[in-house]
């Protein structure tokens, strides 16, 4: 019992870091960072890996709804649903915590979100509670779908991670913009608050739920001086211009404006004399 805990800790350690931390810690730069694709191939690729990895010791459940579910289809004994929920909420508070320590190290960083969920105005989307209820629902009975059935006698064997881990890819795929992904750190407003990792749905403790609101606001607040600084920028250029066209050149150095070079005619003569 001890080697299937420990197996279900450390793979829901391994979904949690690799899925919540691609979101956290590479999908936060417009330029580089690797997507909303990006972000749901990784949590497809930690349930596949994982599955291969300690699958045959513990059934590669790595989250407490998988659990619950084969539970009641009678696929897993329901005493060792309570150890199974615990090794996996650790595990997802362990992956969390490394995840906390490795961005902090990045200067300006701010603990907020996470990679956790959000509804109303915790949403990308600002979808209510009702709809991302139902998208959860929704999302994880089609999963439990796919596992009972990959994983049900007559089905050719050693092929069951695959089709998990490409429906997980997929569920992060269609709920990747709404309703209720959100993901915090230091990257610029429209990448701070990018759609990321359910923590129940997939890990049972995926995010470091730490002062939501405040991070709403960090982003907001952030938008803002985006936006100030933008405008800002179009009023110097646009007084540039006027200047330009009043007769006058803007200094480089600040000495001062340059008069505007006398333009001539085509035989060379001097339109003012």
């Amino acid at each position: 019992m001890n080697r299937k805990l420990a197996a279900e800790f450390f793979g829901t350690f391994w979904l949690v870091f690799g899925g919540c931390g691609s979101a956290v810690l590479a999908a936060g730069y417009p330029a580089l960072g690797i997507g909303f694709a990006g972000v749901a191939l990784a949590f497809g690729l930690t349930v596949l890996t994982m599955a291969y990895a300690v699958g045959g010791i513990s059934g590669g459940h790595f989250k407490p709804a998988v659990s619950l579910g084969l539970a009641v289809a009678g696929r897993f004994n329901r005493a060792d649903l309570l150890p199974y929920w615990v090794a996996q909420v650790l595990g997802g508070f362990a992956a969390a915590g490394v995840l906390y320590v490795i961005a902090s190290g990045a200067p300006g960083f701010v603990a907020g979100g996470f990679a956790s969920n959000g509804y109303g105005d915790l949403s990308p989307g600002k979808y209510g509670l009702l709809a991302c209820l139902v998208a959860e629902v929704v999302l994880t009975a089609f999963f439990l779908i796919v596992i009972l059935g990959s994983t049900a006698k007559g089905v050719p064997a050693g092929f069951a991670p695959i089709a998990i881990g490409l429906c997980l890819t997929l569920i992060h795929l269609v709920s990747s913009r709404s309703p209720t992904r959100r993901s915090i750190r230091r990257a610029p407003p429209p990448w701070r608050c990018l759609p990321a990792a359910a923590p129940w749905r997939s890990c049972g403790c995926s995010g470091w739920r730490r002062s939501p609101r405040r991070t709403w606001r960090l982003c907001l607040e952030d938008a803002a001086r985006r936006r100030a600084r933008g405008h800002a920028r179009r009023s110097r250029a646009h007084r540039s211009l006027t200047a330009a066209d009043e007769g006058e050149r803007p200094a480089c150095n600040g000495a001062g404006p340059l008069p505007r070079r006398p333009s001539f005619g085509i035989d060379g003569s001097d339109p003012r004399a």
